[in-house]
């Protein structure tokens, strides 16, 4: 039957403002079924389209903007039929609007009362000091945009011209830099945010949704509603065999599990309104610790999600790894922009240290700020930034934000005590702080001395390393911890002891209900180093050189033995890279004796020339590009950074020279003396050695064959051939002045 024509609009209604005839279709709506109507009939008409192109977004706020006015208008109309019938549907009007927007206002009060303090995992309560409010104490992460496509980069940044100043510049972004964007492009409605533990990205997200959820996200910035979704919570219903939608997890799972959650009434397709008009900010956080196995589920409900809800937008953390070993297409998760979270620098560094200790502060002293209290708090915050800059160790911790959180819990807990030099250090200062001096404090009966305990929790975490567990349920974790206490021939019960270790330590956390973790992943892979070390077990390892999982726990390992039998064998088995990560940090250490340097000493070169095969071998063959993208990859790990990442001015003015004379020589030889890093810094020296953006750096362009016709040349518009190419235009990939000038220095 064919469809009826739509009757044409008479004059009047012609002359009608649009809010004004949807806002009277909604008094209708809601006088004849109530909330449920409503909500249906906004998302079935143009208002969703028209209220976001006002600058209006939300039910609620539609309600508000459109209904509430126009209501009173057409009361006031009725009111000529009888004060009784008026007054009736105005009741009824004001009650739909007063469910609306209650139900609303409260989820994104739920959801931000849920992120409201700085619970920084692996961050226990310690005796004096308090736990901030989220908001008091956040630095803003800088993030990384070298994973952008090319099309995302400035023209500055695609020309070559890139000399330390323009490649902080354009890298330096913060999160709500791209959300404003979500309106005009769409690849920022998907993005990744990769980094290792501790570096914040669940702070971010509980930062993004605390301010969502407080309407402070700024001008510019349309109120999305936040979900905050922890993927270690979920992961078992979304890799069943069918699994919920997204909308029904938010209905059954995310808001009941909210604070007050379980009271709140919203429409039965409230969330799957809110994901089609686009209101959504969807914070999945946690990729990494979804085990291996299930992560392609979980990748293939993610992208049905995304494609399902296309207006909405999603963000993504993860470990690094866990991401990128992705290696089957149908499996990939679809996210367009990846960007990594880079390293604290010395400016939040001082504005984290300064807030934290202000709080410390403010809260001890019964939330009084006075300037004596501000005083001390600075003070004390001076004490602690001295040491950290005057020690080059401990600013590489420091940037960490966790690590630099426990060098200040440690700070405040000893003021006088000097910080501790090394990762492990630090973690094994944090646990005699929770275990052993914590309880002291409290005058806390222990039921185990601390090396006792600290055995069972290390044999703990070593099994949870081998059956890949990050939480494990009360069942299973008692279970275990009887056999270690009966292996050990300790007599408390283990009920006793996990009550202990949950209540006094903190070491063990009950994020859900009978589920148990340590307080940060980073606990449990350091304490599982301290087991195979105490078992004397490297070979545990030794299978695992390849697996993102153990990584950190390898290192951890390699930081406190003698690694030059775990360096062979890495080396062996053709993972060159870790190998030489465990060499750099043990090389750093001062406590191996003059037999052990020599060992490690005569494993070096060949270990670097295991290292540099790869490079060699396409440089050999002529594959000039991949032999440009090898030495990036060499250059970018060797400063302990990740693929895709980019290097920051201090990663070149530090590089080592023996690496980066490595890499020259190599090419030297197979260019024939055309290309190298050393044929770039005499040209660069013959162009005044400029180092900002002048015409020096343009003659250099100019020489190396990376400007053509006053214009700067796109990579992929380069020879690549060796008998056309200019002297000096490779390698191409890492340029700039820093690093000339580090290859003067290395007298390249």
């Amino acid at each position: 039957m064919p469809e009826e024509p739509t009757p044409k609009p008479d004059k009047q209604e012609e002359k009608s403002p649009w809010n004004e005839k949807l806002a009277e279709l909604l008094i209708k709506a809601a006088i004849g079924g109530g909330a449920g109507t409503v909500i249906t009939l906004l998302s079935s008409t143009e208002l969703p389209r028209l209220a976001l192109g006002a600058g209006i977004g939300g039910a609620a706020t539609m309600v508000y903007a459109f209904v509430e006015p126009i209501a009173k208008r057409t009361n006031k109309g009725l009111g000529q039929a009888g004060d009784k019938t008026a007054d009736a549907i105005g009741k009824k009007t004001e009650q739909v609007i007063a469910t609306l927007t209650s139900a609303e206002d409260r989820y994104f009060t739920a959801q931000s009362q849920e992120c409201k303090y700085c619970r920084t995992e692996g961050m226990a309560k310690v005796e004096g000091i308090f736990t901030p409010m989220l908001e008091k104490v956040y630095v803003p992460l800088e993030l990384d945009r070298s994973a952008f496509r090319p099309g995302l980069m400035s023209d500055v940044a695609k020309s070559g011209r890139f000399d330390e100043t323009d490649s902080d510049r354009l890298t330096r972004l913060d999160i709500w830099k791209l959300l404003a964007q979500t309106e005009k492009d769409l690849i920022y409605r998907r993005l990744v945010i990769l980094a290792w533990g501790g570096y914040g990205k669940t702070t971010l997200l509980r930062h993004l949704a605390f301010t969502y959820g407080q309407n402070q996200q700024g001008s510019g910035l349309p109120r999305l509603v936040p979900i905050l979704l922890l993927l270690r919570k979920y992961r078992e219903e979304l890799t069943q065999e069918n699994p919920l939608s997204l909308p029904d997890l938010i209905a059954q799972k995310h808001i009941p599990n909210l604070p007050e959650g379980a009271t709140l009434r919203m429409s039965p397709d409230w969330a799957k309104n809110i994901l089609r008009r686009g209101d959504a900010l969807v914070l999945v956080d946690g990729f990494d610790e979804v085990p291996k196995a299930q992560r392609p589920q979980v990748a293939r409900w993610l992208n049905e999600q995304m494609r399902h809800y296309g207006k909405s937008t999603f963000i993504l953390t993860s470990r690094p790894k866990a991401y990128q070993e992705q290696d089957q297409a149908m499996d990939t998760l679809e996210l367009e922009t990846i960007l990594w979270v880079k390293d604290f620098q010395e400016k939040q560094r001082r504005q984290f240290v300064e807030q934290w200790y202000w709080c410390q502060e403010y809260y001890h002293h019964g939330k009084e700020d006075t300037p004596d209290i501000r005083r001390e708090a600075q003070r004390s915050a001076d004490e602690l930034l001295a040491q950290i800059e005057a020690r080059s160790e401990l600013k590489d911790l420091a940037k960490n934000p966790l690590l630099l959180n426990m060098m200040a819990t440690f700070h405040r807990r000893y003021p006088s005590a000097e910080l501790p030099r090394r990762r492990v250090e630090l973690y094994q200062e944090m646990c005699v702080l929770q275990l052993r001096d914590r309880p002291g404090a409290r005058r806390l009966e222990t039921i185990l001395g601390y090396e006792e305990a600290l055995v069972i929790l290390q044999m703990l975490a070593l099994e949870m390393m081998q059956q890949h567990d990050e939480q494990v349920s009360q069942e299973v974790i008692l279970r275990r911890l009887t056999t270690y206490l009966t292996e050990q021939a300790e007599t408390v019960s283990a009920a006793d002891f996990l009550r202990h270790i949950e209540q006094v330590s903190e070491l063990l956390v009950q994020r859900e209900p009978e589920e148990y973790e340590f307080s940060h992943l980073s606990f449990q892979e350091y304490l599982a180093a301290k087991e195979i070390i105490r078992l004397k077990r490297e070979s545990v390892l030794y299978q695992h050189f390849e697996d993102g999982w153990w990584k950190p726990t390898i290192l951890l390992y390699a930081a406190q033995t003698n690694p030059t039998t775990l360096i062979r064998q890495a080396m062996q088995q053709g993972a060159t890279d870790l190998a030489y990560t465990c060499w750099q940090d043990t090389t750093k250490r001062v406590n191996l004796n003059d037999a052990e340097l020599e060992v490690l000493t005569q494993l070096t070169p060949t270990l670097q020339t295991s290292r540099y095969q790869t490079l060699e071998d396409l440089l050999k063959s002529g594959q000039w590009r991949d032999a440009d993208q090898e030495t990036y990859r060499l250059m970018i790990t060797t400063v302990g950074k990740e693929e895709g990442q980019y290097f920051e001015p201090a990663d070149l003015e530090n590089f080592p020279c023996d690496d980066l004379r490595t890499l020259d020589q190599l090419w030297l030889r197979y260019s024939n003396g055309k290309w190298g890093f050393s044929v770039q810094k005499q040209i660069w020296q013959e162009c005044g050695s400029p180092t900002e953006y002048s015409d020096g750096w343009e003659k250099f362009g100019d020489r190396v064959g990376w400007r053509k016709d006053d214009d700067w040349v796109d990579y992929d518009d380069l020879t690549f051939d060796l008998q056309k190419t200019r002297s000096g235009e490779f390698p191409r990939e890492i340029r700039g002045s820093v690093l000339f000038s580090r290859a003067e220095t290395c007298e390249l």
